[in-house]
């Protein structure tokens, strides 16, 4: 029996095997909202066998935005874009259903990665003025952004909640709060981006403290059965930055929460990062905590092979794998992995004579459930 293909809860939520789509930008909505690609995209996903979908880093504030064309879920028009998708994605799939909940901070207002990813300054068309922990600039020559103060903090509270509770309107099955790769509430945990002096910074205990009432607003919004959980870089990858043992303290605390589970990436904060890359590169720090907290762990980076993502779950390294550029590259990675490990997989009824004859008992029959 294939260990990646077992089942796997996270609080309430069933999985049905252990591979997670990430959350990957698309840059491709109008004003927050989704549009035909996210139906397309998201739809070609929710057909791959995999057991949770992850939709992109979703602003909670049109000014959370990483980019002017980033997805936002801020407003009754972004709602019933999404909605629209949703629909679709949940007639035909049974795969599970969450949102990664962002706020972009001094990251945000930025141009699309094809188009340099550069700030666009407040004065520019198309930009806007950022806020962060503090009036820190992600790298030099950019406006620096403003520093929250207590009415800033409170709005950017009550836009995650709103956000939380539309995404609950619509049918998600789960709630991922983006705590990683340099944006807002990373700046409030790293001590490179943040420079406060009250009680939102200096020690970790401070500097953790935004972070987690963020998280509390969401858990006391949303219905239990709901899981929410965060994903957090592990490390800075940089002198004095946020590191693991930051991390495993954060993750303490949100398992003392209510987090349903931990979703380990590293990096983002600094442009200085001096990442370490190989294979699997990633899957430490989810090992460490998993190990050290005792929460469900999500592992991601460069896993890219079935047997790699065997030996992960297998080993007790994480609990489930998170695979991004690997499934963009190969929608239908999951069947591919449960052809190599002999196991069963999802797909709808209209693609069950695909597989070749030596995998003809490949696809699970299973029925998409009315919700």
């Amino acid at each position: 029996m294939s260990r990646l293909f077992e089942p796997l809860s996270l609080g309430e939520m069933r999985l049905p095997n252990r591979i997670v789509i990430a959350p990957m930008c698309q840059y491709s909505a109008d004003e927050g909202s989704a549009t035909d690609w996210h139906m397309i995209h998201l739809g070609q996903l929710a057909l791959s066998g995999a057991g949770l979908l992850i939709v992109e880093a979703t602003g909670v504030s049109p000014e959370g935005r990483i980019t002017p064309r980033c997805l936002g879920l801020y407003s009754d028009d972004n709602q019933a874009a999404l909605a629209r998708v949703m629909k679709a994605v949940q007639a035909y799939s049974p795969i599970k259903m969450a949102i990664q909940l962002a706020h972009a901070g001094r990251k945000a207002s930025s141009r699309e990665p094809w188009e340099g990813g550069t700030q666009i300054g407040p004065d520019e068309p198309r930009g806007w003025q950022t806020v962060s922990a503090s009036a820190v600039p992600y790298t030099k020559g950019d406006d620096p952004p403003l520093a929250l103060d207590e009415a800033g903090m409170n709005k950017v509270r009550q836009d995650f909640v709103a956000a939380a509770q539309r995404a609950v309107r619509l049918g998600f099955d789960g709630i991922e709060l983006h705590a990683a790769h340099g944006y807002l509430l990373h700046q409030f945990m790293s001590p490179l981006a943040n420079h406060r002096e009250d009680q939102y910074g200096g020690s970790l205990e401070n500097r953790m403290r935004f972070p987690l009432e963020v998280f509390d607003a969401i858990r006391a919004a949303v219905p239990r059965h709901i899981p929410v959980w965060a994903r957090i870089s592990a490390t800075d990858w940089v002198v004095n930055g946020w590191d693991i043992e930051s991390t495993v303290a954060i993750s303490t605390a949100l398992k003392a929460r209510g987090c349903a589970a931990i979703h380990v990436t590293t990096g983002g904060l600094s442009p200085a990062q001096a990442v370490q890359m190989g294979p699997g590169y990633q899957v430490p720090y989810a090992r460490r905590v998993k190990a050290e907290v005792g929460l469900p762990t999500l592992a991601v980076g460069l896993i890219t092979e079935p047997e790699q993502a065997e030996a992960i779950i297998a080993n007790g390294e994480a609990d489930a794998v998170s695979l991004a550029r690997a499934i963009l590259y190969d929608l239908r990675w999951p069947w591919h992995a449960a052809a190599t490990l002999g196991a069963k997989v999802f797909a709808p009824p209209q693609y069950w004579r695909a597989p070749p004859s030596e995998h003809k008992d490949l696809f699970a029959k299973v029925t998409v459930p009315q919700r």
